[in-house]
């Protein structure tokens, strides 16, 4: 009955597919697509979102950063796939069972999953005839899934309050390092869900920086300390204003409530960046359905002060520094995606990849030397705090409400 039931289900996806393709290919580009740069250096299967500050108050409802999309997927186009060949691919992602999928389910929703497709491939300025494999893969084996994982943590948060009752979004978190791609992850769910007609808010750990005079008196309190000397490590955050900012959003139930979100220039003071005028944040309206949350350190659970400083003495001060964050961030976050890594080096390859694409873009990037001088000053953060958050989750989570994907070094998913 599975066997014939699917073979219908695929049998009538088939001329959607069309429908879907011929529709992306005529289809104008509309105010939300970013401008793309195709890069063929390289075969690593990812697009790296520049993270410039976006001055135009008139971004997306949402708030997502909008710049550029830089896409390092190879250039060579794959055949194009029938409807039962992307079902059998789609089939054998890393994530069906992690994400509650199973054959059956990607049979009888197909047509959904074209729909997405399709959309995703508008987004990002690809032709959805001619997708590689490594595109294909970003889609249906990671971005959909995801996708599908967060429609169902949603469904569940609603079922748990009564008709008539404001029903405030479900703060998803994204805990992943630096350059493996959760910017875009994240920039892709929110587009899903825009197109699926649900209001959603997206935020970074890096909207809640310090301003310029705030880090400098934290640089001015540490001394010789170089985590605590740029903004990135725990303590260069505003702690009240990252708890009036959510605290607020998730207030945001009804039709005509409004609020500003909070952005960060990371191109003030010569690099070393500060809070944006409130007149160039982005605004949002309720009734919000989803916040989308992320960050390299989200979920980090402070260690004994004897384990931070076997990995670096400065880790000390961080330490004690990350106690406060629970009250702060994690509190607010009812489920969790965390992204793992193999190997933390990972992100120095990862973040010099973006710095390159950006010069060869024409965008101010910066230079070998000033990308490792960077990262250095999070690795430490990485040694310590990692191993726990992949063995225990989260600060606060619950383990069924946890997506928990690993990638490999070309920021695709993997079994483990």
């Amino acid at each position: 009955m599975f066997y014939i039931n699917q073979t219908k289900s695929i049998h009538k996806a088939k001329s959607s597919l069309l429908s879907f393709a011929f529709s992306s290919l005529c289809a104008k580009s509309t105010s939300i697509i970013p401008s793309t740069h195709f890069s063929t250096s390289g075969s690593s299967s990812s697009w790296l979102q520049d993270n410039t500050m976006n001055l135009d108050a008139s971004s997306s409802g949402s708030g997502l950063r909008e710049g550029p999309i830089y896409s390092v997927f190879p250039a060579k186009p794959a055949e194009v796939s029938s409807v039962q060949d992307l079902y059998e691919f789609i089939c054998s992602g890393p994530l069906m069972d992690k994400v509650g999928l199973t054959a059956e389910k990607v049979a009888e929703s197909i047509d959904k999953w074209l729909f997405y497709g399709s959309k995703l491939c508008r987004l990002f300025q690809l032709n959805e005839l001619y997708l590689t494999v490594p595109e294909k893969a970003r889609f249906y084996h990671y971005y959909i899934p995801v996708f599908l994982w967060c429609e169902d943590q949603i469904s569940e948060h609603r079922s748990k309050f009564k008709d008539g009752e404001e029903i405030p979004p479900l703060v998803i978190g994204f805990s992943a390092p630096q350059g493996c791609g959760k910017t875009t992850l994240v920039f892709a769910l929110d587009y899903l869900f825009r197109i699926t007609n649900r209001k959603s808010a997206t935020l970074s750990i890096d909207d809640f920086y310090l301003t310029a005079e705030g880090q400098a008196k934290l640089r001015e309190e540490n001394p010789g300390n170089a985590l605590l000397e740029l903004r990135g490590n725990a303590g260069s955050h505003d702690l009240p204003f990252s708890v009036e900012t959510l605290t607020a959003l998730t207030k945001l139930t009804k039709e005509g409530r409004r609020m500003k979100l909070p952005r960060y220039d990371k191109s003030a003071y010569r690099g070393k960046g500060d809070r944006a005028d409130p007149s160039v944040w982005p605004e949002v309206e309720g009734p919000l359905t989803v916040i989308l949350y992320e960050g390299w350190m989200l979920g980090f659970k402070p260690l004994p002060a004897e384990v931070v400083k076997a990995v670096d003495p400065q880790l000390e001060t961080v330490n004690k520094n990350l106690e406060a964050y629970y009250d702060a961030w994690d509190k607010f976050i009812k489920a969790w995606i965390v992204i793992k890594i193999q190997d933390p080096s990972c992100v120095y390859r990862w973040r010099l990849q973006a710095e390159v694409a950006m010069r060869e873009a024409g965008k101010p990037g910066m230079s070998d030397e000033e990308v490792e001088d960077f990262v250095s000053r999070y690795l430490p953060a990485y040694k310590a705090y990692l191993p726990t958050l992949y063995s225990e989750g989260p600060n606060g989570s619950d383990p069924n409400h946890l997506l928990v994907i690993e990638i490999d070094e070309g920021r695709n998913p993997i079994l483990f």
